[in-house]
């Protein structure tokens, strides 16, 4: 009786091992590119609401500041929101510079943004910061809006 070679069968073998591990580094990678992308979403989305409340706590704090000024109030007071004020704006700069660096499409809004509230420095009279005020919340709400697009 002829001997039957088992060459066939053992190469088989070999091709379904070698597609099982291919298919498993396949899926390992793109679950990697999944969770990096996941991990930047949430980060850009830390970055972008870190900013807003940043520029609303500045926005506050300046409306106090200027509003004290403007109505003529003890300049121990003024001078307490005026340090305030530089807190509240020195708060801006770590998520600027996060969303700048995670969303560069997203840094010029967002300098527009903050722009705008520091526009409520030195406002004429109470009309006018009022207005200024409410530039700078829809600055801010155009930041969210673009952010929204993009995240």
């Amino acid at each position: 009786m002829p001997r039957v070679r088992e060459d066939k069968p053992m190469g088989a073998s070999l091709i379904a091992v070698m597609g099982t591990l291919l298919g498993s580094v396949t899926a390992y990678l793109l679950q990697q590119r999944g969770s990096e992308r996941t991990a930047l979403r949430r980060d850009r989305l830390n970055a972008v609401t870190a900013l807003i409340a940043a520029l609303a706590d500045h926005r506050r704090t300046m409306w106090l500041r200027e509003d004290l000024r403007l109505s003529g109030a003890p300049h121990d007071s003024y001078e307490a929101a005026r340090a305030e004020s530089h807190a509240t704006r020195a708060a801006i700069t770590a998520p600027m510079t996060t969303l700048a660096i995670l969303d560069p499409s997203l840094a010029p809004t967002a300098r527009a943004a903050a722009s705008a509230v520091y526009d409520l420095r030195g406002a004429a009279d109470t009309g006018t910061l009022t207005a200024l005020r409410e530039a700078a919340i829809l600055a801010s709400d155009r930041l969210v809006e673009e952010a929204s697009k993009s995240i």
